[in-house]
């Protein structure tokens, strides 16, 4: 699903519009963008389904990872923020149990009944709907209200913005609330909203959850991350987590005078096919390095994170038993290396220096993260590296790829004063570079922005 061309000004419905999504915290140049994709979502409601005023409207959006490169499938640390982009839905329940779903900008359906064996279609985007329909019907026997859904995204797909995981959950909160499932005796398993950022992990990977057995997912073997910042982000701050179980560490307020500028290659950053075999690939690394440790020490550590942090010396008997692993051992060393060195030492450095409010002192450490995704993770182009060492010269004080990597986005932090000329300068360089990725690259602004929610419609 991609987000088509920009919708124009919706007028007197978008100026409403402009008032409620501002009230959840997004910044006045967002919330003008926002305010005409929800105008235009409005208005394609109204034709396709009938009485807009009698549907809910949710802000779903995507997420910039700060830091975090391959760490929270294996509990490790994350930095996150939302970003102010996502989708815009407004959906209102039907009595037969049937999902619709319609795409505002395409015109693209899904149609499908709520029903613990509905049909995957690997490698389309109702895939991701699907998967949350199935496990939804599964999970929940008493969600017996199916709904009329239109949304729009401003998401590119495959951007490396966490589309696919902002689609799950644009599906996810509509059915969970349109059934009323918060309160009822099986929800008790979920809990809190950090929990409810695990379980949407678990419908999109496929994974068991507490007592609900696991299913077939969407195919890609992630962690939460990428739903943690869509359910649990603040506007203006950052989030630090850990993961397996969704723990939250600290909120860090991005020092005033900064914003995040955003870069989208143009590459697509696709979890299918071979890229998802790649993707894997990783967290398999991750999961052979906790299996071993597991067999060598009879520990029954849930996590690569959590057995390095169960002794001191934990990292150096790490170290020897990937040394021993036979012809991998280098790769999974090195990966070792990465993980260890993104949870425990850059990640906790840069919040620290972010809470002291000292932006400049970052820039190595994130350059650090940056060089290990290109030499040990191998999952970066040379559109994202070029993005990333091009915003250093230019004067950010950090940036970095985000994302599962083999494309997407880049992040730089930005003083405000100097974000226009900056941004230029930045795309100007990179479509001479790669004139190839004009027609799908795109440069914006963002600040940290605000978790997905229901957004309350002012009269």
């Amino acid at each position: 699903m991609s987000p088509g061309t920009p919708p124009r000004d919706g007028g007197p419905l978008a100026t409403r519009w402009r008032r409620d999504v501002r009230a959840i915290g997004l910044s006045e140049d967002a919330s003008l963008v926002a305010a005409n994709y929800f105008a235009e979502v409005e208005a394609r409601y109204e034709l396709i389904v009938g009485d807009p005023g009698a549907a809910r409207a949710w802000w779903v959006p995507g997420r910039i990872e700060v830091l975090g490169k391959h760490t929270d499938y294996g509990g490790g640390r994350s930095l996150l923020c939302a970003v102010e982009r996502g989708f815009h839905v407004l959906a209102a329940p039907r009595s037969d149990g049937i999902v619709r779903i319609v795409d505002a900008s395409t015109n693209a359906t899904l149609s499908v009944r709520l029903d613990p064996d509905a049909e995957s279609q690997p490698g389309h985007w109702t895939d991701y709907p699907t998967a949350v329909v199935r496990r939804i019907a599964r999970d929940f026997p008493e969600a017996r209200s199916g709904m009329n859904a239109v949304i729009r995204s401003s998401l590119p797909s495959a951007s490396g913005l966490s589309s696919s995981s902002a689609l799950v959950i644009a599906c996810l909160l509509p059915i969970v609330a349109l059934n009323r499932l918060r309160g009822t005796a099986a929800w008790e398993a979920i809990g809190d909203a950090d929990a409810l950022a695990e379980y949407a992990g678990a419908v999109e990977n496929g994974r068991a959850y507490r007592d609900f057995p696991a299913d077939r997912g969407v195919g890609t073997q992630g962690g939460s991350e990428d739903q943690t910042a869509i359910l649990r982000s603040t506007p203006g701050h950052l989030l630090q987590y850990h993961f397996i179980p969704v723990t939250h560490e600290a909120t860090i307020a991005l020092p005033a005078g900064w914003q995040f500028e955003i870069a989208m290659s143009g590459v697509h950053a696709a979890k299918g096919a071979a890229m998802q075999a790649r993707y894997n690939a990783l967290a398999g690394e991750v999961a052979a390095l906790l299996a071993m440790w597991q067999r060598r020490t009879g520990r029954s550590d849930a996590s690569l994170f959590a057995a390095l942090g169960s002794s001191p010396d934990a990292a150096a008997r790490l170290a020897v038993v990937a040394g021993e692993s036979g012809a991998g051992a280098a790769s999974l060393q090195a990966r070792l290396d990465q993980f260890r060195g993104e949870s425990f030492e850059i990640i906790p450095e840069v919040a620290r220096h972010l809470a002291n409010g000292d932006v400049t002192a970052i820039g190595t450490l994130v350059d650090a993260s940056q060089r290990m995704a290109e030499s040990v993770l191998h999952n970066q182009v040379p559109e994202t590296v070029h993005l990333a060492r091009r915003a250093r010269e230019l004067g950010a004080a950090a940036a970095s790829a985000f994302g599962a990597g083999f494309g997407g986005s880049v992040w730089a932090l930005v003083r405000d004063s100097d974000a226009a000329m900056f941004r230029g300068a930045w795309r100007d360089d990179y479509l001479l570079k790669f004139p190839q990725r004009r027609a799908r690259a795109e440069f914006f602004a963002s600040q940290p922005g605000p978790a997905a929610q229901e957004i309350v419609r002012l009269p």
